[in-house]
């Protein structure tokens, strides 16, 4: 079976979705606080990291490892409303960078966002070790909605 990072175009598309994304973060009045400003590497890390949780190469891992996911989390105290906005931003951007439209692979992404968005905002209120998701790996996100 196909990937879903195969599905979806592969590095390019992600990029472009990445870059779709950040570019309405910026400018959004509720995301600012966790993102002021454009950060040269924000778009390129965030497609490693797509693209190997959606069954791509495992760059994201070997260049950056998970720990850097969480430390860039710590301490940001992301709210009900950033996390929710972000969603709703994350999921406008994918027709925006003209990936597919298909409901078993939107479902998959929804799902995917949803996770991602509670374990980075869980990490971002941890005051201590304890206090954070037991996520410790990139999760590889499957058709079925589940990462494996």
């Amino acid at each position: 079976m196909t990937s879903l990072y195969e599905h979806a175009g592969g590095d390019e598309a992600l990029h472009r979705l990445e870059e779709a994304f950040y570019t309405k973060a910026l400018a959004d009045p509720v995301l600012r606080p966790l993102f002021p400003e454009r950060v040269p590497t924000h778009v390129p890390n965030l497609t490693l990291f797509t693209a190997e949780s959606f069954g791509g190469p495992d760059r994201f891992t070997r260049e950056l490892g998970f720990d850097y996911m969480i430390r860039v989390h710590r301490g940001l105290r992301i709210t009900d409303e950033q996390r929710q906005r972000f969603a709703d931003l994350y999921l406008e951007a994918l027709d925006e960078a003209g990936l597919p439209k298909d409901e078993p692979f939107r479902r998959a992404f929804r799902e995917h966002v949803d996770f991602g968005t509670r374990v980075a905002q869980q990490n971002s209120h941890a005051e201590t070790d304890a206090d954070l998701h037991p996520l410790r790996e990139v999760p590889h996100w499957t058709w079925d909605g589940d990462p494996d």
